[in-house]
């Protein structure tokens, strides 16, 4: 286990979203658990002082959260289950489902309350 402190800048934040990620299905009890749930504070501590979050509809919020994190359409289906629903929400011709809010939510760590902001869809 790597020594975390306080993330300061844009390059530990990309290390300790990595790190994250390798060890994000540790269950309490675990060896990384403790890790993870470090790596949640720290992330979270750098997220809230840097930012106030953005004015953005809710799936520009999740374009940029995918490219934060480097995730494709395909992480999101594997999230989901169905790539050409996330296609067509990120396309804006179908709005987020309840589940999909809980869902990205979760895995791109974008507070709910962003997610179900109203937006329009294109025809």
């Amino acid at each position: 286990m790597k020594n975390w402190a306080i993330i300061e800048n844009k390059e530990e934040l990309k290390a300790a979203y990595s790190r994250f990620e390798e060890i994000r299905t540790a269950k309490k009890g675990e060896q990384d658990y403790k890790e993870k749930m470090l790596l949640l504070l720290l992330i979270s501590q750098y997220e809230e002082k840097q930012s106030t979050l953005p004015d953005l509809d809710p799936i520009e919020f999740i374009k940029i959260r995918m490219e934060d994190f480097g995730y494709k359409q395909a992480t999101l289906a594997a999230e989901y289950g169905d790539k050409g629903t996330i296609s067509k929400v990120l396309n804006y011709k179908q709005p987020l489902t309840l589940s999909m809010i809980r869902k990205f939510s979760k895995l791109l760590r974008i507070p709910a309350d962003v997610l179900i902001k109203e937006y329009t869809l294109q025809h």
